[in-house]
């Protein structure tokens, strides 16, 4: 009997990652069968003999092939895979033992065609990972801009499950990256299946960065978003442009508080200091909460410029995305 569930795993030099996420998966309580696809994306430091010593406790298969990114390897390991219903991670999650259960549990009253769910801090992640997940989570950063609400929401491939009628229409992830997420889900939703949030069915998410990989990956998300607002009609919203606006106005508080008005400056005060009590008291942490104003700076200043350059040179100057911006694209179907 085939499984219920199979999850699509890719990893690129991550085999500590994996084995922590492995180990989260023996602890799984549920009454659903599953199976875990590990796709190797042409690494160096390889992860075969961590995903060998699950083998007796997981239904665990393992595949290597060029390197040929997230999006194609997740494609790779979906065609390998045996059930119905796919649940894509990232390499760096750590599952909560009820996540799977909150997930069938969901999907048996409600069918999807596709869901995703949200993250958290793991205790155990360091001052600067938990600083992070803050500014990507919180009400008062992007958090809601990201698809906190059910409607309209975009599932991240670091919590994604997909049917498989809905892989084989779509054809799964393009070959952008960041952002085949947010593709696949527009080209789903113009198709007519249904997305579905499931916010119970939450993951912890490491993001094991630093500050200035922390302010490339928000740089890249900018620059990407422009370029699905042109490849899907509709899909742009004005809240997009929020970063972008509040590091313009940064800059112009900062020039006239030179200047002797502090009227705009006080204005950012107030807010990075609600940041700063907001995470504090989420994180019990007042450390936290100095680093979560610093994360959400660096957040606003590498999505903001990454928005505008990617605007300027794809939609003012409608140039093509694959000329302007080579390094967010990989060959299509490299891994095939």
């Amino acid at each position: 009997m085939n499984p219920e569930y199979s999850f699509i795993i890719p990893v690129y030099n991550r085999p500590e990652e994996i084995r922590e996420l492995l180990e989260s998966m023996r602890k799984l309580i549920s009454k659903v069968s599953f199976e875990v696809v590990i796709i190797e994306d042409g690494s160096s430091v390889r992860a075969d003999e961590v995903v060998r010593n699950f083998s007796e406790d997981l239904n665990v298969r393992y595949y290597y092939k060029a390197n040929s990114g997230p999006g194609d390897s997740r494609n790779y390991g979906m065609k390998k895979a045996k059930a119905d219903y796919f649940i894509i991670l990232d390499s760096d999650v750590i599952l909560p033992e009820y996540y799977l259960m909150e997930v069938h549990k969901f999907i048996s009253n409600e069918y999807c065609d596709c869901f995703g769910g949200p993250d958290a801090a793991h205790p155990s992640f360091s001052n600067v990972q938990k600083a992070i997940d803050y500014t990507m989570t919180s009400f008062f950063t992007t958090g809601g801009i990201r698809g906190g609400a059910k409607k309209g929401f975009q599932p991240r491939s670091f919590n994604m499950g997909i049917s498989r009628k809905a892989f084989e229409a779509s054809q799964g992830f393009g070959y952008i990256h960041p952002g085949e997420d947010p593709d696949l889900s527009l080209r789903l939703e113009k198709e007519g299946f249904k997305i579905c949030l499931i916010p119970e069915a939450k993951v912890f998410h490491k993001r094991r960065i630093d500050w200035s990989k922390f302010y490339l990956q928000v740089k890249k998300f900018g620059m990407v978003r422009p370029i699905l607002n042109k490849w899907h009609p509709g899909s742009s919203k004005l809240t997009y442009w929020f970063p972008s606006l509040f590091m313009l106005g940064f800059i112009f508080s900062v020039l006239m508080a030179i200047l002797g008005e502090w009227f705009y400056a006080g204005s950012y005060l107030i807010y990075f200091l609600i940041i700063g009590i907001d995470a504090t008291i989420k994180n019990k942490s007042i450390y936290i909460g100095l680093l979560a104003i610093r994360a959400v700076f660096v957040q606003f200043t590498g999505y903001g410029l990454g928005f505008l350059n990617s605007s300027i040179k794809t939609g003012i100057l409608n140039r093509q995305p694959e000329k302007e911006f080579p390094q967010l694209f990989f060959k299509k179907n490299a891994g095939a």
